[in-house]
């Protein structure tokens, strides 16, 4: 059993978190403060996620070769709907009276937004963090159609040499990573709800 294919795998996904995590959050903000260019963001993000995995992967290779590069970019596109549409919903969903307030207090909109608004929504913005990220451990898979590595090659060979053990360990694998992952950032996110 070889568990450099684990940490290639938590790589892919950490690494296509981080990036969907701050596009996401730039997207987010922007629906949430620009109503005119709202509908066309989401409605993007929207046909993104209805795009087969492989088929995103396909076209990305064509530019991109088949490499981690390719996966890591094919995730942080099916990462994004969660975490926009999340931090949205989190920085609309806040008490218009504590906008008000801020406001009565003679703060600049961009200084509501980074001093009040996102310390508030951040429990909801974080919700969505999770669900990319626990999403983005089963979706990697896909990634050793194209050679990108992870614990996607890992199964595609076991079912091709019939090697159920391996093929077992390697579905173990991502079932414990997903269960940690997904614990792990609830506990957090009860956390950061509880204090708010």
């Amino acid at each position: 059993m070889n568990f450099d294919v684990v940490l290639d795998h938590l790589y892919l996904v950490l690494m296509a978190s981080l990036f969907a995590t701050i596009i996401g959050l730039v997207l987010g903000v922007i629906v949430y403060m620009f109503k005119k260019v709202r509908p066309l963001i989401l409605q993007i993000i929207d046909i993104i996620q209805t795009i087969p995995a492989l088929a995103i992967l396909g076209i990305l290779m064509i530019f991109f070769g088949g490499n981690s590069t390719t996966v890591i970019i094919g995730l942080v596109f099916y990462s994004l709907l969660p975490i926009v549409r999340n931090t949205y919903v989190g920085l609309e969903g806040i008490d218009p009276s504590i906008k008000e307030a801020a406001k009565g207090m003679g703060m600049t909109k961009m200084q509501r937004l980074f001093m009040v608004e996102l310390g508030l929504a951040f429990p909801m913005i974080f919700t969505g963090i999770r669900i990319a990220v626990v999403t983005s451990i089963g979706t990697a898979v896909f990634g050793a159609f194209i050679g990108g590595g992870g614990l996607g090659s890992t199964i595609n060979r076991a079912i091709l040499i019939q090697d159920i053990s391996t093929l077992m360990w390697a579905t173990a694998s991502l079932m414990v990573m997903a269960i940690i992952f997904d614990y792990g950032m609830g506990f957090l996110e009860k956390r950061f709800k509880a204090r708010v």
